[in-house]
C-alpha cells in the first residue's frame, strides 16, 4: 500500500472516529488510537497527509455534507452508512480543495478503501456519489 493511501485510511479511520465520538479536533489529530510503534512505521509524511486530510475535512464539514446531500437524491445523508459516510466525507473534501490530486485518483483510492472497510455494495454507492461530485466540479 502506498503512501498516500496510508494517509487516506488513517484519515478515514479518523473521520469515521470523530463522526462517533465528536472529539475535540487538536485531540483527534493527536492520533492516540495508534500506538507510538505503528505512528513511526508509517513515517511523518504520512500522518502530515492524513492530519491535512482531516483538518481540511473538518474544516469545511458543512458544506461537504450539502454537497453529500446535494448528490444522494432521496436518500438522507444520516441513514448511509457512517463507513460510506466517513469515505465520502474525505473524498469530497478532497475533490473540492485538493484540485492537485487528479479526480480519477481521488475516486480510484475511495473505491478501494470502500472495498476494503465497507460492506459488499460500498464501493458502488461511493464510487456513484463521487463520479457525481465529479461531473457536477467540471460544469461550475
Amino acid at each position: 500500500m502506498g503512501s498516500r493511501r496510508k494517509g487516506r485510511v488513517i484519515a478515514f479511520q479518523a473521520i469515521f472516529s470523530w463522526d462517533a465520538l465528536r472529539p475535540p479536533v487538536e485531540d483527534l489529530l493527536e492520533y492516540r488510537w495508534l500506538d507510538a510503534d505503528r505512528q513511526e512505521k508509517v513515517g511523518a509524511d504520512v500522518l502530515a497527509f492524513s492530519k491535512l486530510i482531516v483538518a481540511g475535512t473538518l474544516e469545511n464539514i458543512e458544506s461537504i455534507d450539502e454537497t453529500i446531500r446535494k448528490h444522494t437524491e432521496n436518500w438522507d445523508i444520516h441513514r448511509i452508512a457512517k463507513v460510506d459516510l466517513a469515505i465520502l466525507r474525505i473524498s469530497v473534501y478532497a475533490l473540492r480543495f485538493q484540485s492537485e490530486i487528479p479526480a480519477t485518483v481521488t475516486i480510484d483510492e475511495a473505491i478501494e478503501i470502500a472495498k476494503q472497510f465497507g460492506s459488499d455494495e460500498s464501493y458502488k454507492f461511493v464510487n456513484g456519489i463521487l463520479d457525481a461530485v465529479r461531473r457536477g466540479r467540471s460544469t461550475q
